[in-house]
């Protein structure tokens, strides 16, 4: 589209959707309406909101104190389980006693969400300085609910990274205006996911905070994964924020213009429906922050999984990712690149989203090409426990390149997992789930698009959101990093690289659990026909590297799933075919023509794949 046409086009949608500007007279006006409204008053009563004692929150301290230069002393804590993980949150905010940074991607004022902001709250007004950075697409993308935040105590601060068009919501039409006049702009997201508490500890990895993370949502919930982190390696965490924190695209809440609007409106802070001395959190919220405010008892249920290490690495991107050439340390899939073409042995991946960018696909062609090649096991989501159908679509498609030339063993996660580390409650007396709704492509805030596809069977389904990588038993990944074009060239990431042989091994053992029969199907080499194999072989080889179309409808590979009464045997050995049973390309998948379906997505998606 010609730049005057699409700036036409511009111009009107953002008519259409009632997009405003506000002068910087205004702006003043309202921050000095928001902050003429927060109280200054610092205070707690004991045994109700004071600090609690955490001896989780003390090994920080206590890392710190023993390290020495170049002998670094770290604890980490692998977070499988969604409760633990919101339970370690709550518990550190509520143990805070000088600082705390969230930084996160979505945030949902769910029944999880309003947890986390109740505690915010309430550290400021014991006098924690509080700093809350939001990405704004799917950050409480509710402009009232902004408005009453800001105004809330002068030790609470909130802001957004990238506002679009000024404003804390996107309405529908300005996400079509985002596209067509800003399309790189708009898709440069802030994806990292951080608490900080006290400069000591943090919690990192792949959860956001909405119900769904934690094992609450009614309909669809994620298999995801953290990491607490206790040592110097906090400090690296610290400078990250406050370069996100400071960078010039990231706005206070009360500047932006709908936020603003509320606040000049009312004239004062206006109250919102979530908050008020009559409002009632719900029975699992209470009964979690009760059980947040025992340290003793949060360190009994934490320490089994906590370990002590030595060296422990950040890599995050900076902000500046779209705009200058990193230096190493501050551009995490340069580090990530790194750390797989390090693999001598075996290496261990588990993403959400199997869709490699150039560099990845040559990185892994690299790896194949070695006489000691390694072992390459990936675990990624089926097309039945995926949140982001046409992202699947891509990874279907290129299922030859990973199997044949890049030697990917690949399982992928069932939705009903028979062992897995998710605690849901029933649907209901009917055993109906709710319908989940989530983005297009991939994990966002509640209601924002379309959802996962129907199945077969009723029930709390499960999808796989963990990012983390295995290398050779000896060192362990957790971040942000979906090991994708767009984790690589428009989101912003951060992981955490462990060197450490226990640790390694723990996070190992735990994605193979993802990888076993009950959890997830093996995707293999179809059986070949018994005649004109080579034939179809080549025109499906022809068909996936069309810029366009693939339209060969014999598909290379599809799912199987291990007989009763047979070991697992790998693919490619004798007896593989006796032992497994085809299930076909899409098993549990309910869907009228679903081959068509996801083979039109296929044929015509190939442009998607760099934003994907």
């Amino acid at each position: 589209m010609k730049r005057p046409l699409r700036c036409l086009l511009l111009l009107v949608l953002l008519a259409l959707s009632g997009c405003a500007t506000l002068g910087e007279k205004e702006r003043q006006d309202a921050v000095d309406i928001a902050h003429g409204g927060q109280s200054t008053e610092v205070g707690c009563t004991a045994g109700v909101d004071c600090a609690v004692a955490s001896p989780l929150l003390d090994l920080g301290r206590q890392a710190i104190a023993q390290s020495a230069p170049g002998a670094p002393r770290h604890h980490v804590t692998l977070l499988d389980r969604g409760q633990d993980s919101l339970l370690a949150r709550v518990h550190l905010i509520r143990a805070a006693r000088r600082s705390i940074e969230l930084q996160i991607f979505i945030f949902d004022p769910d029944d999880s969400g309003l947890l986390v902001l109740d505690e915010l709250l309430a550290a400021a007004r014991r006098g924690v300085k509080v700093r809350v950075l939001l990405d704004q697409l799917y950050g409480l993308p509710d402009p009232n609910l902004q408005a009453t935040l800001v105004g809330q105590h002068r030790n609470f601060e909130l802001r957004l990274y990238n506002p679009t068009f000024d404003e804390a919501k996107t309405q529908a039409l300005q996400y079509a205006a985002g596209i067509l006049c800003c399309f790189t702009e708009f898709n440069q997201r802030m994806h990292t996911k951080l608490l900080l508490v006290d400069d000591q500890v943090a919690i990192t990895g792949g959860r956001n905070i909405q119900d769904r993370y934690f094992d609450w949502a009614e309909g669809y919930n994620y298999r995801d994964r953290d990491i607490i982190v206790a040592g110097p390696v906090a400090k690296a965490m610290r400078d990250n924020f406050d370069a996100f924190w400071d960078f010039d695209r990231t706005q206070p809440a009360e500047r932006l213009v709908d936020v603003a609007q509320r606040l000049l409106r009312a004239g004062q802070v206006p109250p919102h429906k979530l908050f008020g001395p009559d409002v009632e959190r719900s029975p699992r919220s209470v009964a979690m922050r009760e059980e947040a405010g025992d340290g003793a008892a949060v360190f009994a249920r934490l320490q089994p999984l906590t370990l002590a290490v030595g060296r422990v690495e950040f890599f995050a991107d900076l902000p500046e990712k779209h705009e200058r050439e990193l230096a190493a340390g501050e551009d995490a899939s340069r580090e990530m690149r790194d750390l797989v073409a390090g693999t001598r042995n075996e290496l261990v991946m588990q993403t959400p989203y199997l869709v490699l960018s150039r560099p990845a696909r040559q990185l892994f062609r690299e790896l194949r090409k070695r006489p000691d090649r390694p072992a390459i096991l990936v675990s990624t989501n089926s097309l039945a426990a995926t949140d982001a159908f046409p992202v699947y679509a891509m990874s279907h498609k290129y299922k030859r390149l990973y199997l044949r030339e890049l030697g990917f063993t690949i399982h992928e996660y069932r939705p009903y997992p028979a062992n897995s580390p998710i605690n849901v409650a029933a649907t209901g007396a009917l055993g109906e789930e709710r319908a989940a709704r989530l983005p297009l492509f991939g994990s966002g805030s509640s209601g924002s698009a379309t959802g996962p596809l129907p199945l077969k069977r009723a029930g709390v389904r499960v999808g796989l959101h963990a990012k983390s990588l295995v290398v050779d038993g000896r060192v362990g990944v957790v971040g942000s990093h979906n090991f994708d074009p767009r984790s690589d060239n428009y989101n912003t990431e951060s992981m955490v690289v462990v060197h450490d042989v226990e640790f390694a091994g723990a996070l190992k053992a735990s994605i193979l659990r993802d990888m076993q029969p009950e959890n997830s199907w093996l995707i293999a080499a179809q059986e070949k026909l018994p005649v004109l194999s080579g034939l179809n072989y080549s025109l499906g080889k022809i068909s996936e590297k069309l810029p366009i179309f693939d339209i060969w409808p014999f598909p290379y590979a599809t799912s199987y799933e291990l007989k009763p009464g047979c070991n697992p045997i790998p693919p490619g050995q004798p007896g593989f075919y006796e032992c497994y049973q085809d299930v076909g390309a899409f098993p549990e998948v309910d869907l009228p023509l679903k081959m068509l379906y996801t083979r039109i997505l296929t044929a015509f998606g190939a442009g998607l794949v760099p934003i994907l």
